[in-house]
């Protein structure tokens, strides 16, 4: 049995891109299995300040070595931790990752319009229009999750309350 099998009770990973609901059904998960809720991009943001300004004042360089620091910490803690969607582009975050059940979060660009519509999160502003910059992020991240991820829920068109049972169906069959 690996180390990932042997915490699957009590540890949970959630990757994904922006807008996938990996807070949304990370705090559904988290209910229904009794453990802790972290979101790495929360702990961040209490510790450092709202992430735009981080990236604004820091540089994403800056962000990227307190996230790699709020991962290692909420992993090792335990719990069902939500990471931000540019976690995985930290070698040593994906490295770690390799020792935690990961289950990846997908969403359809269709279905992401209207959860990023209006949304703050630095990474979508530029030329492009969020969609179309969410798209290329995604496209360029994509392998990345994949590779660290054990299970994959798409939540397009599934309640996020429906793909939280899931996950928890996953990760008892886990156990």
């Amino acid at each position: 049995m690996s180390s990932a099998e042997a915490l699957a009770p009590e540890l949970l990973v959630l990757v994904g891109p922006m807008g996938a609901g990996k807070t949304s059904v990370g705090r559904r998960v988290a209910k229904a299995t009794g453990l802790r809720f972290v979101d790495t991009d929360k702990v961040i943001a209490r510790e450092h300040g709202p992430i735009p300004e981080i990236f604004a004042e820091h540089g994403e360089t800056q962000f990227r070595v307190w996230e790699r620091a709020v991962v290692a910490e909420a992993v090792a803690g335990g719990g069902v931790i939500s990471l931000g969607g540019g976690a995985v582009l930290d070698a040593d975050t994906r490295s770690l990752l390799q020792t935690a059940p990961v289950v990846l979060l997908t969403v359809s660009a269709e279905a992401v319009a209207a959860r990023i519509a209006g949304d703050a999160r630095p990474l979508l502003h530029g030329e492009e229009g969020p969609v179309q910059r969410w798209s290329r992020i995604f496209a360029e991240r994509r392998a990345l999750y994949e590779e660290v991820a054990d299970a994959h829920f798409d939540t397009s068109r599934v309640p996020m309350s429906r793909v939280a049972e899931q996950v928890v169906e996953w990760m008892r069959g886990r156990a």
